[in-house]
């Protein structure tokens, strides 16, 4: 059982990390079109990407925090 829990945090570590990578991806290619374009046409794309990878990163987050939980109450 602890086993298979350390393998699903480690997993939502990643997930944790790739939502936060492509988030700031998105801001920064959001950022990028603003300061070229001068026009927010293309950049409501990516704010819309950001807006979710960095949901999905706090999805994940609270998830690792359950599994660690349930990690030390089985610790104990």
């Amino acid at each position: 059982m602890t086993w298979i829990l350390i393998i699903a945090l480690a997993v939502l570590m990643g997930l944790v990390l790739y939502s936060l990578v492509r988030g700031i991806i998105a801001f920064l290619r959001s950022t990028k079109i603003d300061l070229e374009t001068g026009e927010g046409h293309n950049s409501t794309e990516m704010q819309l990407l950001q807006n979710k990878m960095m949901f999905n990163r706090i999805k994940y987050q609270a998830l690792a925090i359950a599994v660690v939980a349930i990690l030390l109450a089985i610790s104990q």
